[in-house]
């Protein structure tokens, strides 16, 4: 797959998935169901008010209310919907959980919840696909949302997640570039010295399903000519399918540089917990927004 519209096709044949969303009663939420729903990718569990759910769906998608993959439970506040959509999917009534128009810290509260979570001990990171304007491939970005500083075993972690995510889209062997401002290791730069010990850690086994290569700056692992430049050869050499960030500072920095100078199509999923999670913004558009449903449901074959 190329494109994120065929990531949507592909949804669609899934063996009809369930998303559970708190706090819904949102007309953005609501906007992505009705888009999910009419593309076929998905059926619904909406956590929060009914009489909100009810009379913006009636306002706008009234054809929504009779449709059978649409159900819809009464909680009192952000903090019950959050509660309940995060159980649903830990009892396995939902196979993904959505973020509706709720903070992002009481959804994560539930969802690292000892009792009733999605916990897995593995840490929680944001693999997000870019369709680039001519670029000839997708771009996965990770991580530019949940974790600062990631250390050298962090940083192990964010890339299984990646790769799986990867997988799910149909790439077998994604090529993942970590990224540094030079391409040699320097000591003084500590990017460059993980990147390394990364390279060890792929080539030992320790992180399989990839080829990972790097320290790599940014313009020698998507373009090949500049890697010729730079007297970087091999089968991988500007051919990156992951790009990992070394902090949340350039992760975020690159991810909207993406969105807003080239344009791109994007859509997210964080990976790591039991079950992918959607975490969209009031930001992202409609589109944008499918695109992450798409992408998470995808990946609930690889949790």
């Amino acid at each position: 797959m190329t494109t994120l519209a065929s990531i949507v096709e592909k949804a669609a044949m899934q063996d009809d998935p369930i998303v559970a969303v708190a706090s819904a009663a949102d007309m953005e939420v609501l906007t992505a169901v009705y888009e999910a729903v009419n593309n076929g990718i998905a059926s619904f569990i909406l956590f929060d008010d009914q009489e909100k759910i009810h009379h913006l769906l009636s306002q706008n998608y009234r054809e929504l209310l009779a449709n059978d993959k649409i159900q819809i439970y009464h909680t009192e506040n952000l903090k019950e919907s959050a509660v309940e959509a995060v159980k649903a999917v830990s009892s396995g009534q939902a196979h993904v959980l959505m973020k509706g128009n709720i903070p992002t810290s009481v959804l994560l509260k539930e969802v690292l919840n000892s009792e009733y979570g999605l916990r897995t001990g593995k840490v929680l990171s944001h693999v997000a696909a870019f369709e680039v304007p001519n670029y000839d491939r997708l771009l996965f970005v990770t991580d530019a949302a949940m974790n600062i500083a990631p250390d050298l075993d962090a940083k192990a972690q964010i890339i299984r997640n990646a790769v799986a995510t990867a997988h799910a889209c149909g790439i077998d062997q994604p090529i993942v570039a970590p990224l540094a401002a030079i391409e040699t290791i320097n000591s003084a730069m500590t990017p460059t010295i993980d990147a390394a010990s990364l390279v060890v850690m792929n080539q030992r086994g320790q992180i399989d399903g990839c080829i990972i290569e790097g320290p790599l700056a940014l313009d020698n692992a998507i373009s090949t000519e500049a890697a010729t430049q730079k007297g970087i050869t091999g089968p991988s050499a500007g051919k990156a399918d992951i790009l990992v960030a070394p902090n949340i500072e350039a992760g975020n920095i690159l991810y909207k540089s993406l969105m807003y100078f080239a344009q791109a199509k994007v859509g997210a999923v964080i990976q790591g917990a039991s079950a992918p999670i959607v975490l969209t913004s009031r930001a992202d558009s409609a589109e944008s927004k499918l695109y992450s449903l798409a992408l998470a449901i995808l990946s609930t074959s690889t949790n």
